[in-house]
C-alpha cells in the first residue's frame, strides 16, 4: 500500500471544493483538507512566479517608438505590469508564509482568537489568517484610528 501524503498527491486524490464544504466540523484541518490547501498555494505561488518571469521578459523587449504618445502608452503599460508584479511580489510573500503554516500545523487557525478561520474563508482568500470576525474588527480598529 503507497501511502498519500501532501506532497505526492494529485489532483485526482485531492477532495473538491464541495466534498471540503460537506466535511464536519469535527474534521477540521484534517489532512485531506491540508493537502487540498497545500495544493492550491502551490499553484498559487507557481502562477505568480511565472507572471514575474513573463513580465522580466516583456520588460527586456523594449522597442523604440518615435512617436511620443505611443511611447507614453507604452511606458504606462509598463508601469501598469510593474504594479501588480509588485502586488503579486506580496501575495507571494503572504502565500509562502501560508505554505509553511500547513507544514507547522498552524493554517486554518486565527491568529488572533485561536479559532477556526473556516473552509468557506479559506477557499475565497486561502491566504487569510484571521476569522471573518476577527479581520472586521481589525479594520473597524484601523477606519477608527488609523494604522
Amino acid at each position: 500500500m503507497v501511502s498519500k501524503t501532501a506532497n505526492t498527491a494529485t489532483s485526482e486524490q485531492l477532495p473538491t471544493e464541495e466534498e471540503l464544504l460537506a466535511m464536519p466540523e469535527s474534521d477540521y484541518m484534517n489532512p485531506a483538507q491540508r493537502a487540498f490547501f497545500r495544493n492550491r498555494l502551490k499553484e498559487l505561488e507557481q502562477e505568480i512566479l511565472n507572471n514575474a518571469g513573463a513580465t522580466t521578459e516583456n520588460l527586456r523587449e523594449t522597442q523604440f517608438v518615435p512617436d511620443p504618445a505611443d511611447r507614453a502608452t507604452i511606458e504606462e503599460e509598463h508601469a501598469l505590469e510593474l504594479r501588480t508584479r509588485d502586488r503579486e511580489r506580496k501575495l507571494l510573500k503572504k502565500v509562502q508564509q501560508a505554505i509553511v503554516s500547513i507544514d507547522s500545523g498552524e493554517y486554518g487557525w486565527c491568529e488572533e482568537t485561536g479559532e477556526p478561520i473556516g473552509i468557506a474563508r479559506l477557499l475565497a482568500r486561502p491566504t487569510a489568517t484571521l476569522s471573518l470576525e476577527a479581520q472586521e474588527r481589525r479594520e473597524m480598529r484601523q477606519k477608527l484610528y488609523g494604522d
